[in-house]
């Protein structure tokens, strides 16, 4: 007789088929066997085995930032579970939708002393918006799809604990694609921005901080600052939006930006936030009045003194601002200023990143990556000091970024890299990480190799904890731990099947970055690096 009923595992990966889930990723355990199972038995989803839980939700972070879409990962109870934290709460903090499928005690031993126990919904609490054990097959069906859309239209972090008897109890339910939700267009009308322009139309120093969330408007944020008279800021996840040409464009802020701009930020009294959550205390004005343009402000809990919120797009609101603005005096004198800032970092980032010497200056590396990575590529940068280098030198263009924004956690960039590369087989991908968050992470070099992902890594190896060594010289405490030691990272890399190169000299960086690039398989450069005071260090 022809089966009719589907188990708990078959009904969730059918179901989340049906939601576009293309990639679950994860560590086999005991309280998962019967989702592994169905996993093993169908085509639809491609299960990313990585060597440590913390990975898979790296992974699944990673894949929800490029893609906007549910990113997904799985592990078994107790350990498993906990080893997800640290990547959920980098979804969490970054607002990237996730699903975390874990497994959990039988029916018969939930709340008891069994091994690996622990209250999953209370483990998880901080980092999500929804959290649920199954109890009952029939149910599994209604808690996916709360989970997800919860996911989806919250941009959050939710999680799905199943007990591992569950997983392979036949349910009654049928699977069913997500109840479509008609996104509500926010009608703005001239009018309806009125108060916004007035508070625009009293500037004298106005400036634009931009981020990930205004893609696409490159061209309205141009003609903005041109008849406001504004100047154009970036967040990291906002480089490359505006070419570095454009008149107005004065790169990043915070740690690793113009290191001119921040003076000249906190003289601002307008500040238009389009598309960014980032408010970099310390390079900021006080006094300023703030326009925030933000799909989600009602979910924004940045501490950002943000006077006037518009919910909705940058695509839907700068247009019509820019109507407002159109005959605007604008300020020469200001626009001067912010023209004088632009250009004397252009001329400081030119110096800098013709440094010399051996081990070679961290802004010389980037320069070589500026020149050598294609227009197009991806990069993944792990945090630490690569980040901020990368922040200041690099000279993005429509090149894409995905680093751990507010979580800051280490050991983000190899995951993420992988990440990229199975979504855009066709993109060069590049890794950008320090020599500790790498070692965070080294076990998972297997995994690039396991699934022959053509990938760079590029190691900024200055056999230190960087970043943490300068905050405790400007503290002026004492310092123990920030010293590392490390493998021989080119060996290690072929050791795992992967191709390692490292440069003898600054003379011959970019040559072996073009070589390691070019290299099909995954590749690793070893870039010895100078220990190097980063100077806007507080």
């Amino acid at each position: 007789m022809a089966k009719t009923e589907q188990t708990v595992a078959e009904l969730l990966l059918e179901q989340l088929s049906l939601y576009g889930v293309k990639r679950i990723y994860g560590v086999v355990g005991d309280a998962t066997i019967g989702f592994i199972d169905a996993l093993a038995k169908q085509d639809q989803i491609q299960f990313i085995t990585t060597k440590h839980e913390s990975t898979a939700a790296f992974m699944a972070s990673a894949e929800a930032k490029l893609t906007g879409g549910l990113g997904v990962c799985t592990a078994t109870m107790g350990p498993g579970a906990t080893n997800l934290l640290n990547g959920l709460g980098d979804a969490h903090a970054d607002r990237a939708p996730v699903l975390a499928l874990t497994g959990q005690a039988p029916t018969d031993k939930y709340g008891t002393a069994t091994p690996q126990f622990i209250n999953q919904q209370d483990l998880v609490k901080p980092f999500v918006a929804y959290s649920e054990n199954l109890t009952n097959p029939d149910a599994a069906a209604d808690l996916l799809e709360k989970a997800v859309a919860t996911s989806l239209r919250q941009r959050a972090v939710t999680h799905l604990s199943v007990p591992k008897d569950l997983f392979m109890a036949e349910s009654k339910k049928k699977a069913r694609p997500l109840a479509k939700a008609i996104q509500g267009t926010t009608v703005f009308t001239t009018e309806s921005l009125e108060k916004a322009a007035s508070i625009m139309k009293s500037a004298k120093r106005p400036m634009i901080l931009a981020g990930s969330g205004a893609a696409g408007t490159a061209e309205e944020l141009q003609k903005l600052a041109a008849s406001w008279g504004a100047g154009i800021l970036a967040s990291l996840g906002g480089k490359g939006l505006i070419e570095e040409s454009a008149p107005l464009m004065l790169q990043g802020i915070g740690e690793g930006g113009n290191p001119f701009a921040a003076e000249l930020f906190k003289e601002a009294d307008v500040v238009l936030l389009a598309g960014t959550t980032w408010w970099p205390e310390g390079h900021v004005p006080t006094n300023a009045q703030v326009i925030q343009i933000d799909p989600h402000f009602n979910q924004v809990e940045k501490n950002i003194p943000v006077e006037l919120g518009i919910v909705g797009t940058t695509e839907e609101v700068l247009p019509l601002l820019n109507e407002h603005l159109e005959g605007f005096s604008r300020s020469d004198d200001w626009v001067s200023r912010c023209q004088e800032v632009k250009e004397k970092w252009a001329r400081q980032n030119e110096e800098e990143g013709n440094s010399e010497g051996y081990p070679i200056h961290p802004s010389r590396i980037i320069r070589a990556l500026d020149k050598t990575v294609a227009p197009d590529a991806i990069l993944a940068l792990d945090t630490g000091d690569n980040t901020v280098w990368t922040n200041r030198n690099f000279r993005q263009t429509n090149q894409k970024t995905v680093f751990s924004g507010y979580w800051r956690t280490m050991g983000f960039g190899l995951p993420a890299a992988m990440t990229a590369k199975l979504i855009h087989p066709d993109k060069q991908v590049v890794a950008i990480v320090g020599d500790g968050g790498l070692q965070m992470v080294l076990a998972d070099l297997m995994t690039a190799i396991r699934y022959g992902l053509d990938i760079t890594v590029v190691v900024l190896n200055n056999e230190s904890l960087q970043m943490e060594k300068d905050k405790i010289d400007v503290m002026g405490t004492k310092d123990i731990g920030t010293d590392l030691t490390n493998p021989d990272f080119v060996k290690l890399a072929e050791a795992c099947g992967w191709k390692g190169f490292r440069p003898e000299s600054d003379a011959e960086l970019e040559s072996v970055l073009e070589e390691a690039l070019q290299t099909s398989g995954p590749s690793l450069v070893d870039i010895p690096t100078a220990q190097v005071f980063f100077p806007e260090t507080e």
